[in-house]
């Protein structure tokens, strides 16, 4: 189901212009390149590393990344390139099945939504994206070593 939060997008109709288009495979030219896949460039800033990742086949990439010294999460949802119009994007993040936790961030973008960040150190998390109507997530991943102690 996709989730639009209205109050942040610029006005109702920039929303009613946005049409979504069906993603087609492998209907290149032969020989023709493959866009370029959406890759983690320190978008969270410095001290995090990438350690997961969901492709959005054709569009991009959500990217989760963690950092050991805050112990924080941050997630973003890049796009396989940064030319073209602006299209839905959205990141969200949250500790396994703790709504009150979720972190998001949705708009038009023309290369990445986020980054959101999370704190979870010790807690699975949930999280995902999406780029022009295309949603991925996962669900209790990335847990730390004290997701299964006693709480």
């Amino acid at each position: 189901m996709k989730r639009i939060d209205r109050h942040r997008v610029a006005g109702a109709a920039l929303l009613a212009a946005t049409t979504v288009t069906a993603l087609v495979v492998g209907t290149g030219t032969a020989g023709a390149a493959p866009a370029p896949a959406a890759t983690y460039n320190r978008e969270c800033g410095s001290g995090y590393v990438q350690v997961n990742q969901i492709p959005i086949p054709g569009r991009g990439s959500v990217l989760l990344a963690y950092s050991a010294a805050t112990g924080k999460n941050c997630v973003v949802t890049k796009r396989n390139t940064s030319t073209g119009s602006p299209l839905w994007v959205g990141s969200w993040i949250q500790r396994n099945q703790e709504l009150k936790s979720k972190q998001e961030q949705y708009g038009f973008y023309t290369s990445y939504a986020g980054p959101v960040y999370l704190d979870a150190k010790g807690k699975c998390v949930d999280w995902g994206g999406e780029i022009d109507g295309y949603v991925v997530a996962r669900y209790k991943t990335n847990c730390g070593t004290l997701a299964g102690a006693v709480r």
